[in-house]
């Protein structure tokens, strides 16, 4: 079927709108991520979200919405525990994610047959996002981008010195759980799109490919959000020419304008 015919049914266009949207509020994210050194936090939330899916699916109800619950309260409790112990956030986050982790799989296993739904949730599937789906995407990422982009300064001051933003009058410590927590919804809608597996990348890799020639932090944002909406849509592109797995291309497309522009990088220098 040709490529813009494509274009023309009604399920293309949720997924295209809904990388792109969900590829924005990613990259958005990736900055703080970056900045603040939380990039095994991002990826300790995708993984012990399955827990959260498999609730879900176990309850015959929306997977999205459990593992939402489920992430919130993983973030919760680094959080909390990194107040209450003596253990790095590494050391605490690869605990809790790995157990989450474990716990998804007893779960998955009380539920007999095969589970198409937990398939989609690991890999994800951008072309079988839905109009309701894709509403509530829209409408928690532009309250979460809002968000970020209101207390910018403030996360920004936060994440370079705490002591100096505590002295500003911030809220310091409200203002580390807010970003737990919203990491955490960010990074399951990112599920949808991604799949458990894959969404952490998209948090991490243009953010990566960005700091490669921005010069400032806004610089670094803006060219976060392109790096990031390029690869979704080439990566969606591609995969309705070949037929091949969405966000696996996706990903390898943030990768490869990652090692495009670490050459063009080193051709500077040089």
């Amino acid at each position: 079927m040709d490529f813009f015919q494509l274009l023309t049914y009604p399920f293309v266009q949720r997924a295209i709108l809904a990388g792109v949207i969900s590829a924005g509020l990613l990259a958005i994210l990736g900055v703080f991520v970056h900045v603040r050194r939380m990039a095994f936090f991002s990826e300790g939330i995708a993984h012990a979200s399955l827990a959260g899916v498999a609730i879900g699916i176990l309850l015959n109800q929306e997977p999205l919405l459990w593992a939402a619950i489920w992430s919130a309260a993983f973030a919760s409790a680094v959080y909390i525990l990194e107040k209450k112990t003596h253990l790095s956030p590494d050391s605490l986050i690869g605990i809790l994610f790995t157990s989450s982790l474990a716990f998804g799989v007893l779960l998955i296993n009380l539920k007999p047959g095969y589970q198409p739904d937990l398939i989609s949730f690991l890999f994800g599937n951008i072309l079988t996002v839905r109009a309701a789906d894709l509403t509530v995407i829209a409408v928690a990422a532009v309250l979460i981008g809002a968000f970020l982009l209101w207390q910018f300064r403030s996360y920004l001051l936060l994440s370079l010195n705490k002591e100096m933003a505590h002295v500003a009058g911030l809220r310091t410590e409200l203002l580390s759980f807010l970003l737990y927590l919203v990491l955490a919804i960010a990074v399951t809608l990112g599920i949808k799109v991604l799949g458990i597996v894959l969404v952490g990348a998209l948090i991490i890799i243009p953010t990566a490919t960005a700091k490669l020639f921005a010069g400032s932090v806004r610089s670094l944002l803006i060219q976060s959000i392109i790096f990031a909406e390029l690869a979704v849509l080439i990566g969606i592109a591609l995969s309705l020419t070949w037929n091949l797995p969405t966000g696996s291309l996706i990903i390898l497309t943030g990768t490869t304008l990652f090692l495009a522009s670490l050459g063009v990088k080193n051709v500077i220098k040089a």
